[in-house]
């Protein structure tokens, strides 16, 4: 160490294939003063795979004391250490150990920089076959499903691709509610085990993939939602309500109307149906028994 202020340095790790890892990555292992791993076993492995030794103190630094311990790691900054912040695969901080650190390495004008690295996120985009000029990182979706269902909500209008990391045990879950929130014919694509040796990218319709993943999935998974049409974002409640009517004046019953002008707004149903409910009691008529109209 030296009497300066050190230098945080993130670095990208492999998201499946080790030899994916960047160059700069085994220099900085075995040069830092601290190495703070997500998971020193994981870590070890690595070091193995890359032929690389540590030099420096080897602590762990993940979800459950990244509090406690980002204080100590600052201490060590100022006093001049270089401290290499790894997670167990992709770039830290991104749904990953290392805002804390970072935050607080920024506050007192300490250095940060990265070692460029895998990314899921971006790996994901690039092979989902979707849009990829303009897009946004959700991370994961609440466990529990009525905040999922919010959530999902909240981007239904998204003109942006999404990208979701979830959890194989909850993906079929995850992809119905998606189908429910954002009509079961929005593209998507399930990224599985990115750069290993049972890599799989499986596309298409959101309610397709619902029932493809009901039958159990496995490994690491990135999902890719196609951006909302452009025409969603201009649907007020009034146009919602116009296409419903239309529909009904062409035979259809209301409930199987409401779920067509949802799907294709990429709406949740509950939202089409409220907004025939208020015009309705706008115009002075109230609606037809509303019950099992969803």
């Amino acid at each position: 160490m030296t009497g300066t202020q050190g230098t945080l340095v993130l670095a990208g790790t492999p998201i499946g294939d080790t030899a994916d890892a960047p160059p700069r990555l085994a220099a900085e292992l075995e040069g830092a003063d601290i190495v703070a791993a997500e998971d020193t076993r994981r870590l070890r492995r690595l070091t193995q795979a890359l032929g690389v030794q540590t030099t420096g103190r080897v602590v762990s630094y993940f979800e459950g004391n990244e509090a406690a311990r980002t204080p100590e790691l600052v201490e060590a900054l100022a006093g001049g250490a270089r401290v290499l912040l790894v997670t167990d695969a992709g770039m830290p901080s991104v749904s990953d150990p290392g805002y804390r650190l970072v935050a607080a390495a920024v506050e007192k004008d300490i250095k940060v920089t990265a070692v460029p690295g895998p990314s899921a996120v971006l790996t994901a985009l690039a092979l989902s076959g979707l849009p990829v000029d303009r897009f946004c990182f959700e991370g994961f979706l609440p466990r529990k499903a009525g905040e999922r269902m919010s959530r999902l909500r909240e981007v239904a209008g998204e003109r942006r691709t999404l990208v979701y990391f979830e959890a194989p045990h909850r993906l079929d879950d995850t992809l119905a509610a998606m189908a429910e929130a954002f009509g079961p014919e929005r593209r998507a694509a399930v990224c599985r085990e990115l750069t290993k040796t049972y890599e799989e990218v499986k596309r298409g319709g959101l309610g397709d993939l619902a029932a493809w993943a009901a039958e159990g999935v496995r490994g690491e998974i990135t999902v890719v939602v196609e951006g909302a049409p452009e025409t969603v974002a201009e649907l007020d409640a009034d146009e919602l309500v116009r296409r419903v009517q239309v529909r009904e004046e062409a035979g259809e019953r209301r409930k199987e109307a409401i779920a067509a002008v949802a799907a294709e707004a990429g709406l949740p149903k509950r939202e089409v149906f409220d907004a025939v409910v208020a015009a309705k009691n706008a115009a002075g008529r109230s609606p037809k028994d509303g019950k099992g109209l969803i």
